[in-house]
């Protein structure tokens, strides 16, 4: 009997590393300081009527051939390398699959973020992903010259639907759209977990906890204010501080989880073992 999956998906900038990953690298390399860029990047989409996430990806490219360096995907990716984490972040991803395996379920992570796919790629913590579902350029002579994916806080919620049906290629809209029965959807959303820091999050988070999964609320720390909106609107289960640290609150409640998540997947089997068995008797 295959073991069930548990999908746990985050957000990336601010949930996992300690600010928005662009300004790591990127933005000191084109003589620039964060607010500058955002503050920049928020007149544009102003000024153009444009999609937020649409406009900072154009900002970049732009900003990149004004100082002379263009936007090349190696470059992104190397960026990766200087993304600070929150405390425990390096550690967790091997010690919740583990906890999964004693459990008898199989974790999944899985990153739905606006930031960058490629920076995201570079970093230490890529390779426990099984899916990176996060803006990406086109590239032309290995120059970024286009918007290949833009990923904004309301049609993240397709890649929740993605991971459900196990439609997992951004290119594949025919399968995603087709009605397809529960009892073959890949991950339940009563097996989902997801993540985030903030507004941005409301859909993904409010979408896995109306399915009958679990969402929590990440904070800095001493700022847990920006989080408790959430908590008393009922967007989120939980709150905690970005500690992914043995013994931390976020610890101790996705433990929890994953061995209740692991209980309920267990007594679903017997029920469906012992409703054929009936029904074999019947025939």
């Amino acid at each position: 009997m295959k073991k069930p999956i548990i999908a746990i998906m985050y957000d990336f900038d601010k949930t996992l590393c300690t600010r928005d990953m662009q300004e790591y690298t990127f933005i000191p390399s084109v003589g620039m300081e964060p607010h500058e860029f955002w503050d920049y990047t928020g007149s544009v989409a102003s000024q153009e009527k444009m999609d937020n996430i649409l406009t900072y990806m154009y900002c970049m490219i732009d900003k990149a051939n004004q100082a002379g360096t263009p936007l090349k995907r190696e470059s992104l990716v190397a960026c990766g390398k200087d993304i600070e984490y929150h405390p425990g972040v390096e550690g967790w991803f091997e010690r919740i699959n583990e906890y999964g395996k004693e459990a008898g379920v199989r974790i999944e992570h899985y990153v739905l973020s606006s930031g960058l796919k490629e920076i995201i790629e570079g970093t230490t913590i890529a390779k426990y992903f099984k899916r990176i579902y996060a803006c990406e350029f086109l590239y032309r002579d290995d120059k970024a010259i286009w918007p290949k994916t833009a990923v904004n806080y309301t049609n993240k919620t397709q890649f929740v639907y993605r991971i459900n049906k196990g439609v997992l290629d951004v290119n594949n809209d025919v399968d995603l759209n087709n009605s397809t029965p529960d009892s073959t959807r890949r991950v339940l959303f009563n097996n989902m977990i997801y993540i985030g820091d903030g507004l941005t999050d409301v859909p993904c988070m409010k979408l896995v906890k109306q399915g009958g999964g679990h969402s929590i609320a990440i904070y800095h720390k001493g700022q847990q204010e920006k989080a408790e909106p959430l908590l008393r609107r009922e967007r989120v289960d939980w709150m905690f501080e970005a500690d992914y640290r043995k013994g931390s609150g976020l610890d101790k409640v996705m433990k929890l989880l994953i061995e209740n998540l692991a209980y309920y997947n267990k007594l679903k089997g017997i029920h469906i073992r012992q409703k054929k068995q009936i029904l074999d008797d019947l025939d």
